[in-house]
């Protein structure tokens, strides 16, 4: 039986309410009577899927799904960085991607950021297929919050309901769960063909709430680690190098353990570990290359292997698992196919020039010519009634003070912005931030996820809090629409916009 999924939807779980799914688990039912397992629902019976279903790795958190005479494409990031400039492509992909692209049937997009949602990518898609159907969760914050400002034109946007079988063919259909630890943005994907579940949780901290289900023929999750501005951007007090590389290690561990632990609960019958693979390539971050040591992909497989059955696979660009072969006999030769002798897996080299030359042309702006864009800005954000002080401070490559640039406190609690600290006790942070990066954030009305994942910040601050609030705002909960420069432009020609105190002199205390 096919349900119109625009019609029934399955209502939304958020972060409060996972509290009560335990003590709801005899029921079977979330607080609001919904099904928390609705990959149960309306089961199929499992046919052999023969010779028609096959899985290609193309880089990071991208395959190229084969199942039938369908194809479908996972979170196709290609060509170009993510977060402004801070990551790149470790693998090269198969220079057919673009081919494979446009003749998919169905693109999913789990998430809004940038090694997922690629609008490098997207755009030389769109020059050759722009009515390429993909489907994208009914998150909080969409998806495609800043399609029409990235200047990609896509037409086949779908935005679907959580919890919903979505029907692709008589022996396929795919249903996207939110994830519980970050539902506003988060997702993660199973896709059933001929009754056969392939999972997909992606980058999901706690995916569908931790309801998934059990021996589905494929699992994928990420693995790495390292996807984040802590703790290597920061200094001062308890940040030494040595505190930061135990740090590091320790949390991989903890990462390795907690999906070893995942993968033996649900006992897929493969599993692959992927949307790890990724390289802070540009020379001016070697510091962080170096110290953002990641997890290696047969290190978790081998952890797998010692606690049960499962099969690994760790993947090349280019391979293709043959999943009716490997689930008929797993020490089949042909159930995977490796690229052939000689393919290039590893990227030597990379085009940064056009990227960084785009981020550079935010420099020069008019914008910055009047010191009162940053109550503009910081007004448009709209946070405040928060007890923070922050000085911002922009910088050169090497994260220092950059010439002529600004360099100003921010009072969150009445938004204000003072030549000196305010003599009442308060949290404060510095945050230094590369000229080119923040001023294309600020002039696009992007989100901080640039600066922070993209390692494009050097952070101090006292006490040693982190303020959640004030980042997830910055992160997640920005407008949908970038600032009015143009009428803000206008008022400064009519001299109408106050000042705002810069190069100010506030060492952290």
């Amino acid at each position: 039986m096919v349900i119109n999924s625009f019609l029934c939807v399955f209502g939304n779980v958020g972060i409060c309410e996972q509290l009560l799914f335990e003590e709801k688990e005899k029921k079977g039912r979330t607080p609001d009577g919904h099904n928390p397992s609705p990959f149960d629902s309306w089961p199929r019976l499992t046919c052999s899927i023969g010779l028609g279903a096959g899985i290609t790795y193309l880089t990071h958190a991208c395959m190229d799904l084969k199942l039938g005479d369908k194809r479908m494409v996972f979170d196709p990031w290609l060509t170009g960085p993510a977060f402004a400039r801070g990551w790149w492509l470790l693998h090269e992909p198969p220079s057919d991607w673009l081919e494979r692209l446009c003749r998919a049937d169905l693109i999913y997009i789990s998430h809004m950021h940038s090694d997922h949602l690629s609008y490098p990518t997207l755009q030389k898609l769109s020059e050759r297929r722009p009515d390429v159907p993909i489907y994208v969760g009914d998150t909080e914050r969409p998806v495609f919050w800043n399609l029409n400002h990235s200047g990609v034109q896509l037409t086949n946007i779908n935005v679907v309901p959580f919890g919903v079988w979505q029907q692709v063919d008589k022996n396929l259909r795919f249903m996207i769960l939110m994830d519980g630890v970050h539902p506003e943005m988060d997702t993660c994907i199973i896709v059933e063909y001929k009754g056969h579940k392939i999972l997909n949780t992606v980058d999901c901290t706690r995916p569908n709430g931790g309801r998934l289900p059990v021996n589905t023929a494929l699992m994928m999750s990420d693995f790495a680690g390292g996807a984040s501005g802590f703790p290597m951007t920061f200094s001062g007090g308890k940040f030494t190098e040595e505190w930061k590389a135990q740090f590091i290690k320790t949390e991989r561990k903890k990462l390795l353990n907690y999906k070893a632990q995942l993968v033996k609960d649900l006992q897929p019958r493969i599993y692959c570990p992927f949307a790890g693979y990724f390289v802070e390539s540009h020379p001016s971050d070697k510091y962080i290359k170096e110290t953002n040591t990641k997890n290696d992909p047969d290190q978790l497989n081998n952890l797998i292997k010692k606690n049960s059955n499962v099969v690994t696979w760790s993947p090349r660009p280019g391979a293709t698992l043959d999943l009716g072969r490997m689930l008929k006999d797993p020490t089949d030769s042909k159930g995977i196919v490796e690229p052939p002798e000689g393919t290039k897996i590893y990227k030597d080299s990379w085009d940064f020039k056009p990227y960084l030359d785009t981020l550079s042309a935010a420099v020069g702006d008019e914008i910055f010519l009047h010191p009162s864009w940053i109550k503009e800005y910081f007004t448009w954000a709209g946070f405040k009634n928060y007890n923070l002080v922050v000085r911002m401070m922009e910088t050169d490559e090497d994260f220092n003070p950059f010439p002529g640039g600004y360099d100003y406190l921010v009072d969150f609690l009445d938004l204000s912005f003072p030549k000196e600290r305010p003599s009442r006790e308060h949290p404060y942070e510095e945050i230094r931030c590369r000229v080119d990066v923040i001023r294309h954030v600020v002039k696009n009305g992007l989100l901080w996820d640039d600066l922070y994942i993209g390692f494009q910040t050097r952070l101090q601050r006292d006490p040693d809090i982190y303020h959640h609030l004030f980042w997830n705002h910055f992160q997640i909960k920005l407008p949908l629409t970038p600032p009015n420069w143009r009428s803000f432009l206008m008022h400064c020609k009519k001299g109408t916009n106050e000042p705002v105190h810069c190069q100010c002199d506030s060492p952290l205390k």
